[in-house]
């Protein structure tokens, strides 16, 4: 009986300290506002809190963070209260499938990182390409380009352009060499880019006049108060023609990364529930 006695005093004891330690930690969370039954602390607020923000500006935002939780804790209150008990259980549902959806595919996309090959050979592109040319139209005119834009006293103007409008190597390797002269210029006329970044590019050009400018093999020269602008416009493309290989290569590799991400997911579905029946994790009553 004593021995009784002492066991039951030794539990007692444990479960005040053990309470007394719960209270204690209770006590350390520092409250700043109550709505109802639901507390605001300062650990809650500190994680939003800006970084390097002054001192004046944090009272202020810890201000207006305060008033704006308690007034969505209030309409969230009042919304349990007033709302059917019918769309309460829809939205219960709708939260529910948002997280399983939300944990799964978080989860799926950790595993599938590891083991998706990104690695695309360029054959494989370019056939898929080839088998699909008519799926990838332009949804923007396309320009091929070059420009130099100097000053209109430059030496030798005649001769840089007799360069720049011709552009074999040595001409190219010429031109490259004084690139440091010229206030801009790009060479790279091997690269399609959209109509509206052209028009950013050389915003000497009106784009109204896109039908002037937009040609293939097209050679303009526009001054403006501080140089000169030398542009060849090498080859053009129209909205809803064909897309060229170059320009749909991103969205061709996007494309078959996604075919072998969804292959992926399929085996790893099925081997992962093919491994909880083997392990009598899962199990279908008859």
């Amino acid at each position: 009986m004593s021995k009784f006695f002492n066991y039951i005093v030794a539990l007692f004891a444990l479960l005040f300290c053990l309470s007394c330690s719960y209270f204690q930690t209770k006590e350390k969370k520092e409250v700043l506002a109550r709505v109802n039954q639901t507390f605001l602390y300062k650990e809650d607020l500190v994680q939003f809190l800006p970084k390097d923000i002054t001192s004046e500006d944090s009272a202020l935002y810890v201000t207006n963070y305060i008033k704006n939780w308690a007034t969505e804790q209030l309409l969230l209150d009042q919304a349990i209260i007033n709302l059917p008990n019918s769309k309460l259980q829809e939205f219960d549902k709708l939260v529910k499938d948002y997280r399983t959806e939300l944990y799964t595919e978080s989860y799926k996309d950790l595993i599938l990182s590891k083991k998706i090959d990104t690695l695309i050979k360029e054959e494989t592109l370019v056939n898929y390409f080839e088998e699909n040319r008519k799926n990838f139209k332009l949804n923007d005119d396309l320009v091929k380009y070059r420009y130099i834009y100097l000053n209109a006293k430059f030496p030798k103007l005649d001769v840089i352009k007799k360069q720049f409008i011709r552009f074999n190597k040595e001409d190219r390797k010429k031109l490259e060499r004084q690139s440091l002269k010229f206030k801009s210029y790009s060479f790279n006329d091997s690269i399609w880019v959209s109509e509206r970044n052209f028009y950013q590019k050389l915003e000497i050009l009106d784009q109204e006049n896109s039908e002037e400018f937009l040609k293939d093999n097209n050679f303009l020269q526009q001054a403006d108060s501080l140089g000169v602008y030398l542009i060849k416009i090498e080859k053009v493309l129209f909205r809803n023609e064909n897309a060229p290989f170059e320009y749909a290569k991103p969205t061709v590799k996007q494309i078959l990364l996604n075919r072998r991400k969804i292959k992926l997911t399929k085996d790893f579905e099925k081997e992962i529930t093919k491994d909880a029946l083997k392990n009598n994790k899962f199990e279908i009553y008859n």
